[in-house]
C-alpha cells in the first residue's frame, strides 16, 4: 500500500511539472507574450529555459532519478516565476489580483514540497 501511494504521489507531482514543461514548448509564442507583458527580459528564452527546468524536475520527481538535480531545477523555476509572474501585490483589479494570489500561494506550496523532498536527498 505504501509503495502504491508513493508511486501515485510521484505520478501526480512529477506529472504536474512535466505537463507544465510540455505546455511551455507547445505554447512558446503565447507564453512568451504573456511573460513579456509581465516585464520578463528575453521572454522566449525565459519561457524555453523555464520549460526545460520543468521537464528536468518533472522527470526527476516522476522516476526518482537524480532527485537533487531535479529538485534544484524546480527551485530555480519556482523562485523567479513566483515573484515575477505572480506579483499580485502590484495588481489593482481585484479579480486578477485574486487569481495571481492563488498562483503565488500554489507556487509557495510547491516550493515547500520540493524543499521537503530535497531535504531527503541530501
Amino acid at each position: 500500500m505504501e509503495t502504491t501511494i508513493l508511486y501515485l504521489g510521484r505520478l501526480l507531482f512529477g506529472g504536474y511539472f512535466l505537463f507544465g514543461g510540455f505546455n511551455h514548448f507547445s505554447n512558446l509564442k503565447m507564453m512568451a507574450g504573456y511573460a513579456q507583458s509581465k516585464g520578463v527580459p528575453m521572454p522566449e528564452f525565459a519561457v524555453g529555459s523555464s520549460g526545460l527546468l520543468l521537464l528536468i524536475g518533472g522527470v526527476s520527481m516522476l522516476f526518482h532519478v537524480y532527485p537533487l538535480v531535479g529538485g534544484v531545477a524546480l527551485v530555480l523555476f519556482l523562485l523567479p516565476v513566483t515573484y515575477m509572474m505572480h506579483a499580485f501585490r502590484k495588481i489593482q483589479d481585484p479579480m486578477v489580483k485574486m487569481g495571481e494570489m492563488v498562483n503565488f500561494m500554489k507556487n509557495h506550496a510547491l516550493l515547500g514540497a520540493v524543499l521537503i523532498l530535497l531535504s531527503a536527498s541530501v
